[in-house]
């Protein structure tokens, strides 16, 4: 099994090579990547300028497998290269195919937030013997709160790294947030607060990712007054956990969309799907995965899901099924290293947006 699928994305990473530069859209494209409860998501210009925002998971068989993923959203694109990465944070499902990655396709700027606070004998070996060889021919950027990375004809703008905030709100933010007199913390982590998170506008049309920013620091963000405005897609939302999406940035967000980077058994927590179904104006959440975590009363039809498990159970469970809990002995989760389904948004500039579930062909223009 391992052997088959090491050929077919070793294939799959080889083919990259073969194809030409597609014609500049008038679109700006984002391409959610299925990494395996990572996050890889991939934004296209309509000039062909492209930002990456993390690789997926570490891992040798991970990485090949999930630089061959993006690198599949690369060809559909038709890059040639890939102008920026930001790696959001120094977690293995969010820099793990990095220098698989690289090792495929040309890579411009390399971005962060900086050295890792969070000492892990991978983060800091990929950081000290790996990272430097990478940008040593490139670009490398230490981003900062109100800092702009170049996409022509979007405008991209960080919103936070290494802890720190935007001191100023964005057009649209510095609202009063009715959510913050209810807000509830988390424990977090020491890396999650250090992610880079970035607003991107488009003409009228507004997205955020968080990275995977937790709770005290939505709140640092959004009150008593937001920093930043409504959204018509929310990206990301740090794989569907507890720890984050609390309603003081889902809710002042107004997303019309949600798109969530879970997986089998990562996120759709139940909490989490209740502060995202309740969000004012929410039209639809779309998930990379369906959550064993969710059950039937929390999940999405699955339309709106792109993918499931390679051994696809009979039945959904309608009530949430508990994660085990961790250690050695628990469980794997269902494993899904086959054919694997991005989502897509195409975005116009007067505001309107389509996305697209790449595994069933369901499109829905908002």
């Amino acid at each position: 099994m391992r052997a088959a699928l090491l050929v077919l994305t070793i294939t799959s990473l080889t083919s990259v090579f073969s194809f030409a530069q597609a014609p500049a859209s008038k679109t700006l494209d984002i391409y959610i990547v299925d990494v395996e409860g990572g996050n890889a998501t991939l934004f296209v210009s309509p000039t062909g300028e492209s930002l990456l925002i993390d690789t997926g998971n570490a891992g040798a068989m991970p990485a090949a497998r999930d630089a061959g993923r993006i690198l599949e959203a690369v060809k559909a694109a038709g890059l040639q290269k890939i102008d920026h990465v930001i790696t959001t944070h120094w977690h293995g499902d969010h820099f793990g195919g990095l220098a698989e990655l690289a090792s495929h396709i040309p890579i411009g700027e390399y971005i962060d937030h900086g050295p890792n606070v969070q000492p892990a004998e991978g983060a800091d070996a990929f950081l000290k013997n790996t990272y430097p060889g990478l940008y040593a021919k490139s670009k490398h950027t230490v981003a900062k709160p109100g800092d702009r990375i170049s996409l022509a004809g979007a405008d991209v703008r960080v919103v936070t790294s290494a802890g720190a905030i935007i001191k100023t709100p964005l057009p649209g933010g510095g609202k009063a947030n009715p959510a913050c007199a209810a807000f509830k913390t988390a424990e977090s982590n020491l890396e999650d607060p250090q992610s880079v998170s970035v607003y991107v506008t488009y003409g009228k049309f507004r997205t955020y990712h968080s990275g995977d920013l937790p709770k005290g620091k939505e709140f640092e963000l959004m009150c008593p007054t937001t920093k930043i405005g409504p959204v018509d897609v929310l990206l990301g939302l740090h794989h569907g956990v507890a720890t984050s999406n609390s309603p003081v940035l889902v809710h002042a967000l107004h997303p019309r969309v949600a798109i969530m980077n879970n997986g089998t058994r990562k996120g759709g927590d139940p909490d989490v799907m209740a502060s995202v179904h309740t969000s004012p104006g929410l039209e639809d959440l779309w998930q990379i995965h369906f959550s064993t975590l969710s059950g039937q009363e929390n999940t999405v039809p699955g339309m709106f899901i792109a993918n499931a498990a390679d051994d696809r159970p009979s039945a959904m469970p309608i009530a949430a099924v508990p994660a085990p809990a961790p250690g050695p002995n628990a469980p794997p989760p269902p494993a899904h290293n086959g054919k694997a389904y991005w989502i897509k948004v195409s975005a116009q500039l007067n505001g309107s947006f389509t996305v697209t579930n790449t595994r069933n062909g369901f499109t829905k223009t908002y």
